[in-house]
This record gives C-alpha cells, structure tokens and sequence, in this order.
C-alpha cells in the first residue's frame, strides 16, 4: 500500500554504518581533545607543553571534520545523493 506515493523512499544501510562510525568518531575526538588541551594549559612550565598543546589541538580540528563529514554522510544514506550541484 503506498501511503503519500513513499513506496520508493529506501535508506542506504552501508552509507548510514559509516556516518554513524564517523559520529562515534566525532564524539570520541569531542571529548578526548578539550581534556588534551586543558591538561596542557595545567603544565605550560613543563618541556612537553608545546606538542601536548598541538595534539590536543590536532584532535579538535579532527573532531570538527567528522562531524562536518558524519552529518553529510547521514543525510546522504537517509535522504539520498543530491542530483544537481550548486
């Protein structure tokens, strides 16, 4: 029975595992990047304050990608590839 002509609506299952992996990565990075980052800020006399500090760093730019990235990847495996470009 085709309710509001959504017969053909499907999801592409693999596309939605990998937005969701890319997800988990994102809130892995959310949390672990901002503890980094603080830590070194705690120890800006110690002689490792400087690579701590880009590592940390290093892991909020990635967080801020995966989330950009995941959240492309599940409207795309819910809603489908757009058909124009812009």
């Amino acid at each position: 029975m085709c309710i509001f002509g959504l017969d053909t609506l499907t999801m592409n299952k693999p596309l939605l595992q990998k937005g969701l992996k890319k997800m988990s990565l994102f809130l892995l990075c959310c949390f672990i990047g901002p503890v980094i980052v603080h830590q070194a800020f705690k120890n800006q006399a110690h002689p490792l304050y400087v690579p701590v500090l880009i590592l940390g760093i290093l892991f909020l730019i990635t967080a801020m990608y995966y989330g950009f990235s995941g959240i492309k990847t599940l409207v795309n495996a819910l809603l489908g590839e757009r058909k124009t470009k812009l």
